[in-house]
Formats: C-alpha cells, sequence, structure tokens
C-alpha cells in the first residue's frame, strides 16, 4: 500500500480514517477494502461504519473500547492480507428522462461544454459510475465516474426545492435526490425510481461500493414506470 491511514478520534465514539483528499477509484477502493475488513471482523464494541470518498468513519462503544484500541486495530487491519471479496454485481441501472422539465440545465450543461443536448445524454449514459457515498439526505447516491467533459460547476443560484428523483451534476460528481429539497447541482433528467422508500429493507436502492449505469428513457416510459413505481 502506498498510503498509510491517518486515524483521528471523531467525539468520543468514532474514528476517522483518513486515506486520502481526492476523489479517486483507487483510493475509494481502500475504502471499500478497510470497510469489508471491519464488518467481516468486527472487534469488541464495534457498532458500524460510514464510508465515504477517501475516508472510514468507525463508531464504536466507547463504555466496551477506547480509541487508542481502535486505532491500533485499524493500523493491524490494514497491514492483513486482501481476502476480502470485490463488491460485485452487475451494475444497478437507472432509467432517466431528459427530455424537457425533466432536465431543465440541459442546455446549459450542453452549451457549457460546447455539446449538443443529445451529445450530453450519450456521455452520461455511456459512463460506468460508482457510488462513493450516500449523503446529504437518507439514499442521496454521490456517484464518482463522471466523463470530464461533462464536469459542470454547481448553479450560483440553487434552486429552493429540486424534486426527488431529479438527476444532477456538480463538478465532477452526478448523483440523484432523494427528496424534494433545496439544491444547487445542474439537473439534466429525472428518474421514476425511488431512492429511498422507508418501508423497503433496505430503505436506500443504492448502497457504497455499487455500480451504475443510467439509461435514457422517454417522458411516456416515465410516465408508465412512475405509474408502476411503489
Amino acid at each position: 500500500m502506498l498510503r498509510t491511514p491517518e486515524v483521528s478520534p471523531l467525539g468520543d465514539s468514532a474514528v476517522l480514517v483518513s486515506l486520502g483528499d481526492v476523489i479517486d477509484n483507487a483510493v475509494y477502493q481502500d475504502v471499500t477494502r478497510l470497510a469489508q475488513q471491519c464488518e467481516q471482523h468486527p472487534f469488541p464494541g464495534y457498532v458500524e461504519l460510514v464510508p465515504a470518498y477517501s475516508s472510514l468513519t468507525i463508531i464504536y462503544n466507547p463504555a466496551t473500547i477506547d480509541f487508542e484500541s481502535v486505532r491500533a486495530y485499524v493500523l493491524d487491519l490494514w497491514q492483513q492480507p486482501e481476502d476480502v471479496s470485490a463488491i460485485a454485481r452487475e451494475p444497478v441501472v437507472i432509467p432517466v428522462c431528459y427530455e424537457g422539465e425533466f432536465g431543465p440545465d440541459l442546455e446549459y450543461v450542453a452549451k457549457y461544454h460546447g455539446l449538443t443536448p443529445s451529445e450530453v445524454v450519450e456521455l452520461h449514459t455511456s459512463g460506468l459510475y460508482v457510488v462513493y457515498m450516500i449523503g446529504f439526505t437518507p439514499g442521496f447516491p454521490y456517484l464518482g465516474g463522471l466523463s470530464e467533459r461533462l464536469a459542470t460547476p454547481r448553479r450560483s443560484e440553487p434552486r429552493v426545492v429540486v424534486p426527488a428523483g431529479s438527476v444532477g451534476i456538480a463538478g465532477q460528481q452526478t448523483g440523484i435526490y432523494s427528496f424534494d429539497t433545496p439544491g444547487g447541482w445542474q439537473i439534466i433528467g429525472r428518474t421514476p425510481y425511488r431512492m429511498f422508500n422507508p418501508d423497503a429493507r433496505p430503505p436506500t436502492l443504492l448502497h457504497p461500493g455499487q455500480q451504475v449505469r443510467f439509461q435514457a428513457i422517454t417522458a411516456e416510459q416515465y410516465a408508465a414506470l412512475s405509474s408502476s413505481t411503489v
């Protein structure tokens, strides 16, 4: 390994394991490996973990174990052989309608890069993305793997309400809004799929480490899928 984790306390019942400060697939693979090892070989007092782009938060019970012991556990685990299985599986295909009201910023993104709207859609749907983390709101996936040709700054003025299911771009990331919320991402489409369903188990459609592809659909297909989506 080229990196050595930096393990620091996060309050009195968690540690922050930092593996870098960039959005990078190699770094994220290390985050994933360490997360899998923690889950497969939990220490006494382990509660849960939260992976992010280049870090891992590990929550523990301070009545059972202290920070130094958790730190030693993490550093020891880091040296163990990579005997965990990859987070595989076929990519999750997310249908997206890029037409009309569903993609209010599609034209802007196209002009920003000197592309046509159809070229933006083609680039966006041709990518293979990785769910780096879930955050902002329950079920909101931050996806890495966006083409550099589509990387676009956030809007200068965020919208008061962005509809749930909206697919947006912010810098080098793409993501999907899980609720009607304010937001400043460039919205280029919308999916009829629910990112978060409190009645489902698990409640989030996507999970860190999964791969995602987008598939363009028509407004008619969107309406049909919306009516059949629970």
